[in-house]
């Protein structure tokens, strides 16, 4: 549909959070979780629950929030969660029952929420299509996923200030949002005031905004936003070459160049628990202590966990070294075998939460050194 440029201030955005509830929407949006001092994905009411005025500084091991000295509630870069952990819930029950005189019978679980997510950057869109891809374009959908998903209303934000470990413009995924949003922002700061360009991306997105009244955009303002955006491609803090880069992973399984890449590595997870393209999960059968109520549970795993590769005699991948190695090759390898794309959108999460600083963009490059020097030979 035509993207005809809006213009909104922030009481129009209190009234879109206020229009998403009355359509029965659960809005979640950025929250400053004030115990560890992050920006998190939680419940907002209003633009004042926002990041108001705050910004994140983001490299390797490093995350911390400063104050930018303005009003901007977009002014920072990705916060520690995604949209995924509301629409693959680490724990979801995927069958119960209960016991009866015959047998088992089904309990129907409850209609499950209508998220509306306002602030979602487009590394996250670009996230959110790759599990599409894989929980619903695989002919094997999941339906916990699906049910959330088709109910899912999204308000992105395109990013004009990106942080030090994002590097979405190598794999496309931004700085700017093309498609997958029902509202797609753009936060100005200017001569002008405190304003937002909003365009729409469905139709339902189109209500919302006929709704609030938004007059059009001024061509000269929105050209200057759109022009922000594009500019932001090139302040990126990482870069990561994708060119050939599948097959140089492939070709590398069993070099001794993995041994020494995660010699620091910890395997606690934490790249896969904030990543919003991981999709790892086991599953679990649970019951009662009088065994008259059940239920299966899937819920997040991960393949640095010494279990997850487990089978009969051990698991196939018992050393930090074989685990990384599963991790990266997957995201920038095996996954375009399987996916026809990576499964990396480069929102820089894993670079960040890392407690050692493992840094994926700098060890792709450290292969593909290794793999042309041996070339070479």
């Amino acid at each position: 549909m035509p993207e005809t440029p809006l213009l909104l201030d922030r009481a129009d955005l209190d009234r879109m959070i206020g229009i998403l509830s009355e359509r029965g929407y659960q809005v979640v949006g950025p929250t400053v979780r004030e115990q560890e001092h992050i920006i998190s994905y939680g419940d907002v009411g209003s633009t004042d629950d926002f990041p108001v005025g705050l910004t994140d500084e983001q490299e390797a091991a490093t995350y911390r929030l400063v104050d930018r000295g303005d009003g901007r509630l977009f002014g920072y870069a990705v916060g520690a969660t995604s949209p995924m952990s509301y629409l693959q819930p680490s724990d979801a029950v995927v069958w119960a029952g209960r016991r009866t005189g015959k047998g088992f019978e089904t309990v129907e679980p409850p209609d499950p929420p209508r998220y509306a997510f306002v602030g979602v950057r487009p590394c996250e869109l670009a996230a959110i299509a790759i599990e599409d891809e894989v929980f619903l374009g695989t002919g094997s959908q999941c339906p916990t996923y699906a049910t959330l998903r088709q109910k899912a209303f999204l308000v992105s934000v395109d990013c004009t200030e990106p942080g030090g470990t994002c590097f979405c413009a190598s794999m496309g995924t931004g700085p700017g949002a093309t498609s997958g949003y029902d509202i797609a922002l753009i936060e100005v700061l200017d001569d002008e005031g405190h304003a937002f360009i909003a365009r729409a991306g469905t139709e339902e997105g189109a209500a919302v905004l006929a709704e609030l009244g938004a007059a059009p955009a001024g061509e000269e303002r929105a050209a200057a936003a759109s022009q922000a955006v594009e500019e932001a491609a090139g302040k990126m803090g990482r870069s990561l070459d994708t060119e050939g880069l599948r097959d140089t992973l492939a070709a590398s399984l069993s070099d001794p160049i993995w041994d020494e890449l995660a010699a620091t590595c910890l395997t606690c997870a934490n790249c896969t628990m904030v990543c919003p393209t991981c999709f790892c999960a086991a599953v679990e059968n649970r019951t009662n202590l009088d065994a008259t109520e059940a239920e299966r549970v899937r819920r997040w795993d991960s393949c640095f966990n010494f279990e997850f590769s487990y089978i009969h005699g051990g698991s196939l991948r018992p050393s930090a070294s074989a685990r990384y190695r599963q991790w990266m090759t997957h995201k920038l390898s095996s996954w375009v075998d399987q996916f026809g794309m990576y499964g990396c959108v480069g929102c820089g999460r894993c670079i960040t939460w890392c407690p050692v600083g493992i840094d994926i963009t700098a060890n792709a490059a450290a292969v593909r050194a290794r793999m042309e020097e041996a070339a070479h030979v």
